[in-house]
């Protein structure tokens, strides 16, 4: 037998490696991989304008690794120009292999990050056509394999977005991510698969079509425009032989799954080969947007590498083996539930791993009680590798058939080998039985309860197979905990024992005053609820009396609205008040200063007013004293105050009395100014006196007289206000002011006639 040998890892690729360095030749130009556009909402009008661009890390020249990149935004119907957006570079990272160990150091790819804030203003971007935005750049490698003149094609990156408002409301969209970029190479002759699915964040719905990538108007004469030129943009030319349906040799071409994205190609040249997927954008049916991303894929001659193998044995069957497709494994309660797993692969130094992919269930997957990794053929390694694979007690597939692909890989390049075996099973729980659940709160229901009564009762749930129970307390149509109420547990042997407790407050007052508390012991035997419940309904029974006011304040007069009290200064006036309350709740009686002509209240004591009360439960007694003086005469105005005799319950039915108190005015008779004087000594009329002059009250008191002649001289002041003044020698026309400390003036002339 003829002796193979297998390089580890990387190593293996040496030989592959120089073999692809003399394919590829000197390199000019080379440097752009691919990329795209992404547009993503922040809030309201403010968002952010992205592009990966992906270049080489080998052969790109440093001076191609540009610091900034212009984008243009157009509107799609007219191809106007919208705004040139300046994308600095702001992240610099490698892109990973699927499996570091086959990187080799010829195919090593960048992500440039390129980004800005940009604000799409709802009075600008309107067009329901919508709108597009392009990056121009050259040059691709000139190494690639498909397309004509590659040092010389160019890139154009493209995205389309909606109109910011539709049908007059705002309409916001982050258009789709395409992920992750790709890294690995393929290998001729070998299936290659990669998932370019994306992913949407507003929920839309994505489609995927391979297209031609864009060339755009970008030379090597002028590789970066300062700005994109407006669509249409001419596209890549093809190879002889290739299309945008037959982008790569291969048996079969280069296919992208419609709804995930997923690319497959079994490439049958070496080569460096550039293709185009589109990714669109739907929304309730339409479409709404669509994203490019421009990439290349390496084709190399790999070392050849066989499919691992992996074959089930069941443990109950002894030494029989799994049919995939004709046996079904059947686990019962009390039955084994495990079976054998044998994997090996025929090359040296593999390393083999096994995974689970369930088919058509979700939930419980079974586990490995061993290993699921090894290596075989290796010095001091076996040929093959076994592991124990058991389903849970849990699963349950209720009655039907759940498939299971259990899944071994190795750990070949430039993708691991697989080999699949689909497992079909059904599966039973052990049986279980539900919980139970009782309460002390009868025996008769409802309950029956009135404010301030403390209402409790035990709950316990048991479970006859000794399932953990929790007990759980809800409300028909309401909070429990917004009423107060509360059930504290804990447990005691293999019962769960809750305390309902609740002091009726005012909460539990309103229109409805039935409370349906429903209780449940609940548990989860294999993560599957089951419960038992019990409802307490309780009656909340609320009835108040108003209380009853009584006083020996005086009866209106005359039709008027409140009794009024008018004393005069110096006078003291008390009233006594009882307050009764049939429902013997505790009562408060208070007293307010009011205002009956629209001016804010008082407070009793700038009155010269005080109320006592002695408050209590049923009973409330209170005395209220005036004592007259000018401190309520000076408030110029009628005094109202108000009694009120207020029951502490839920809804208080307050009583009030009123009584209105003024300050009785000295008598006066109407003001009479005299303006004639004969100072002639015949003791008739001699001086200028004003005897009916308002006497003095409180805050309005006389401040003073003063006479002037016709020419404006003052010839008299006075702060008697039983002045006396005899005129002057001369005679003549005169004229007085007279002040009072309220502001009240008198004013008149005075002719003196010798």
């Amino acid at each position: 037998m003829p002796f193979r040998f297998r390089l580890p890892g990387a190593l293996r690729l040496v030989l592959l490696l120089l073999g692809w360095l003399l394919l590829a030749g000197p390199a000019r130009a080379t440097h752009i991989v691919g990329g795209e556009m992404e547009l993503v909402h922040n809030t309201g009008d403010s968002y952010t304008l992205v592009l990966n661009l992906y270049f080489d890390a080998v052969y790109g020249s440093a001076s191609a690794l540009d610091a900034d990149l212009t984008a243009s935004i157009f509107e799609k119907g007219s191809n106007s120009r919208m705004a040139n957006v300046v994308l600095p570079l702001t992240s610099n990272t490698f892109v990973n292999y699927t499996n570091p160990a086959c990187a080799q150091p010829s195919l090593s790819t960048r992500r440039l990050v390129y980004s800005k804030n940009i604000t799409l203003s709802a009075n600008t971007y309107t067009n329901a056509a919508g709108y597009y935005v392009a990056v121009e750049r050259c040059c691709r490698n000139n190494s690639i394999s498909n397309i004509v003149a590659p040092g010389n094609a160019a890139q154009t990156f493209y995205l389309e977005f909606p109109a910011v408002v539709r049908r007059g409301s705002p309409f916001y969209d982050s258009t789709p991510r395409i992920f992750p970029p790709l890294a690995d190479y393929a290998c001729i002759n070998e299936l290659f698969y990669y998932d370019f699915g994306g992913r949407d964040a507003d929920g839309d719905s994505l489609v995927y079509d391979l297209v031609t990538p864009l060339n755009g108007h970008a030379d090597t004469n002028t590789p970066k425009p300062a700005s994109a030129q407006p669509a249409p943009y001419s596209d890549i030319s093809w190879n002889p032989g290739l299309s945008t349906t037959n982008q790569i040799p291969g048996a079969p071409t280069l296919r992208i799954d419609r709804r995930t994205g997923r690319l497959t190609v079994r490439p049958t040249n070496q080569g460096l080969f550039v293709f185009g997927v589109r990714c669109a954008e739907y929304r309730r049916g339409e479409k709404i947007g669509e994203c490019r991303r421009d990439f290349q894929l390496m084709a190399l001659a790999c070392p050849t590498n066989t499919k691992p193998r992996i074959v089930l044995q069941p443990t109950a069957t002894g030494a029989g083996i799994y049919r995939p497709g004709r046996d079904t494994l059947r686990f019962v309660p009390g039955g084994n539930r495990c079976v054998r797993l044998r994997f090996t692969d025929p090359d040296p130094n593999t390393r083999l791993t096994l995974t689970l992919s369930p088919v058509n269930f979700t939930g419980l997957l079974p586990n490995f009680t061993t290993s699921t990794t090894g290596a075989v053929r290796s010095p001091g390694a076996p040929d093959t590798l076994t592991a124990t694979l058991c389903f849970p007690e849990c699963l349950n597939s209720r009655g039907r058939v759940f498939l299971l692909d259990v899944v071994v890989g190795d750990d070949g390049c430039s993708l691991p080998k697989r080999d699949t075996v689909r497992v079909a099973f059904t599966a039973v729980p052990p049986p279980n039985s539900p919980p139970q659940l009782v309460t002390t709160a009868g025996p008769t229901l409802p309950l029956h309860a009135r404010v301030g009564d403390l209402v409790s009762f035990d709950v316990t749930g048991t479970d006859p197979d000794n399932d953990p129970i929790q007990l759980e307390m809800t409300g028909q149509g309401f909070n429990p905990a917004s009423l107060g109420a509360t059930l504290s547990q804990g447990t005691q042997a293999n019962q769960q024992r809750g305390r309902f407790t609740w002091r009726v407050d005012c909460r539990a007052v309103g229109a409805d005053s039935v409370f349906n508390f429903q209780f449940a012991a609940a548990t989860s035997p294999c993560s599957e609820r089951q419960a038992a419940t019990v409802s307490v309904p309780i009656v909340v029974r609320y009835a108040n009396r108003p209380p009853t006011l009584t006083s020996d304040l005086p009866a209106p007069k005359n039709g008027a609205d409140l009794p009024e009290v008018v004393l005069p200064l110096g006078q003291t006036y008390t009233a006594t008040f009882n307050g009764v309350d049939p429902d013997r709740d505790g009562l408060t009686l208070m007293a307010t200063g009011t205002a009956s002509d629209g001016k804010e209240g008082f407070d009793l004591g700038s009155a010269g007013m005080r109320f006592v009360a002695q408050n209590g439960s049923g009973v409330a007694t209170g005395t209220f004293r005036w004592d007259v003086s000018c401190a309520a005469a000076n408030l110029h105005r009628d005094l109202v105050v108000a009694f009120q005799l207020i029951d502490a319950t839920c809804r208080p039915l307050p009583q009030v009395q009123r009584v209105r108190l003024r300050v009785k005015s000295p008598d006066t008779v109407a003001v009479k100014l005299y303006n004639v004087i004969t100072p002639n000594r015949d003791g008739q009329n001699d001086e200028f006196r004003l005897p009916e002059l308002p006497p003095n009250f409180c805050d309005s008191q006389f401040t003073n007289i003063r006479i002037f002649s016709r020419w404006g001289q003052q010839v008299f002041e006075s702060t008697d206000r039983d002045f006396h003044w005899p005129g002057t020698g001369s005679g003549g026309m005169f004229y007085y002011f007279i002040t009072y400390t309220d502001g009240r003036r008198f004013k008149g002339w005075l002719e003196v006639i010798p």
